[in-house]
């Protein structure tokens, strides 16, 4: 047993049985060892959590980074989808991420601002979209996660649309673009 191998099993334990269901002896317990060696990787299950995190987000923090030749906008979309694609994969996943710290992270947040004020985006509208898209990307697949039973909309309103998760996301995520956009043209920057 090592570090990598704790991790993956409460990444498996998480996506049986739920964030709120993940426990130290559960975990102990599926890998087969006494939850006091558990100690030895993760001092508290707040460390165990934060590592949870990190490596759940893997997918995206290993895609590429953007280039000089990428158009910002589409790169902007392609981003935040890859998030949300990421944060998906597991269950509880925007949970799991949700108050987490980018510790590994930094760098690769760094060059991805600079991307974006390379290609004309002012640095504060830059960091503002940035946190935007994040944070409505774990609202929305948190919303999204927490709905075990999306319905057809037989009990809504006559008057109240049926919108997929999908189609919200990609509504808003284009309102967050579009108002950067509008950032950018009007040189205001935020």
């Amino acid at each position: 047993m090592n570090r990598g191998t704790v991790i993956a099993g409460a990444l498996e334990l998480l996506d049986e049985v739920g964030l709120d269901t993940v426990s130290t002896r559960r975990l102990a317990k599926r890998l087969g060892v006494e939850q006091p060696s558990l100690y030895w990787y993760f001092r508290t299950k707040k460390d165990l959590l934060a590592a949870m995190a990190a490596a759940a987000m893997t997918p995206h923090a290993t895609a590429p980074l953007p280039t000089p030749d990428d158009d910002w906008r589409t790169w902007f979309l392609d981003n935040t989808r890859s998030f949300r694609r990421t944060l998906l994969l597991h269950r509880d996943g925007a949970r799991l991420h949700a108050g987490s710290t980018p510790t590994g992270d930094i760098d690769r947040i760094r060059r991805k601002m600079e991307f974006l004020v390379a290609s004309g985006v002012p640095e504060r509208a830059a960091q503002m979209a940035m946190l935007t898209a994040s944070r409505f990307t774990v609202g929305s697949v948190l919303e999204e996660q927490a709905d075990t039973a999306p319905g057809d909309g037989a009990d809504l309103p006559a008057n109240v649309p049926v919108i997929d998760h999908e189609s919200a996301f990609e509504a808003g995520v284009r309102l967050i673009l579009n108002g950067l956009v509008l950032e950018v043209e009007s040189g205001t920057g935020g």
